[in-house]
């Protein structure tokens, strides 16, 4: 496995396992087959309604703490938010039934960001989170949370895909010192990613899968990516991208695949931002 140096100096595998949408009766075993296929790094969120099943999976698969990192999120929270914002963590905390996390993002740019955030940072300060950071922040929400409290996020997990890659948006986030982290590596499926003939011809060169060939382009840009599956052989699939690389022709005709625009939504739209703004998750 390789590995990303985040900017307080953890260190952050480049390639781990999400839970997004599994269920959570299924959650226990997709983790188990994840940690014996070899992940590490293990993403879930209190949105998700699968921590508990995430942590019986962690306790029971024997591999030692110091080698995991887990991520878990906040979601949008009431005021106070500060002080919701730690009991929300707290329950995060008991269902994974760890005694802290390696990486605790807030997951939506909105409510109070900015008391959330500072909950965060006591958070990291006391040593319950080893890194904290920011998912679906557009650069200037970014900048503001950035400018106006005193820890720089670590990582802002942002959609990021062949089609929608966020050249830009990595960009600025390197020049702040914010890993990019990816999700929806594979869109889902949209725009016919799995059977795309300029991605299928890369992987045919390569004797790869287009799974394959989207993840190596993620990593390959320094792009820590979270793919998902509940299939023991595509997990396999999934973290065997570090054996090959894709050449700078391949890089470029890859990128000539971005439409620039969302394949899901834009946290900006207001209509968006009032729905998720107003969800409130029973944690």
């Amino acid at each position: 496995m390789k590995y990303v140096t985040l900017n307080n100096g953890v260190q952050m595998p480049l390639l781990g396992f999400g839970v997004y949408q599994i269920p959570p009766e299924q959650t226990e075993r997709a983790v188990t087959e994840a940690l014996a296929a070899g992940y590490r790094l293990l993403d879930t969120a209190a949105a998700y309604g699968n921590e508990e099943a995430v942590g019986r999976a962690l306790a029971a698969g024997g591999v030692p703490r110091e080698e995991l990192f887990v991520t878990t999120k906040l979601w949008v929270q009431d005021r106070p938010a500060q002080d919701n914002a730690r009991r929300a963590f707290e329950r995060s905390l008991t269902r994974l039934g760890l005694d802290h996390v390696d990486l605790y993002l807030m997951h939506q740019p909105y409510g109070d960001v900015h008391g959330q955030w500072r909950a965060m940072e006591e958070l990291h300060r006391e040593g319950l989170a080893r890194a904290i950071g920011v998912a679906n922040f557009h650069p200037d929400r970014l900048v503001d949370l950035d400018i106006n409290n005193e820890i720089t996020p670590a990582v802002d997990q942002i959609e990021t895909h062949p089609f929608f890659q966020r050249t830009a948006d990595h960009a600025f986030m390197r020049e702040r010192g914010v890993q990019l982290q990816s999700w929806g590596g594979f869109a889902e499926g949209r725009n016919g990613l799995f059977s795309n003939p300029l991605l299928s011809g890369i992987g045919a060169r390569h004797g790869r899968s287009v799974a394959q060939v989207v993840l190596r382009w993620l990593v390959q840009r320094d792009i820590v990516a979270i793919p998902k599956s509940v299939r023991a052989d595509r997990m396999a699939e999934n973290i065997d991208v570090f054996g090959f690389e894709l050449t700078d022709d391949e890089m470029t005709a890859v990128a000539g695949l971005d439409t620039g625009a969302s394949l899901f939504f834009d946290h900006r739209d207001p209509v968006m931002a009032e729905r998720l703004g107003g969800v409130r998750v029973d944690t």
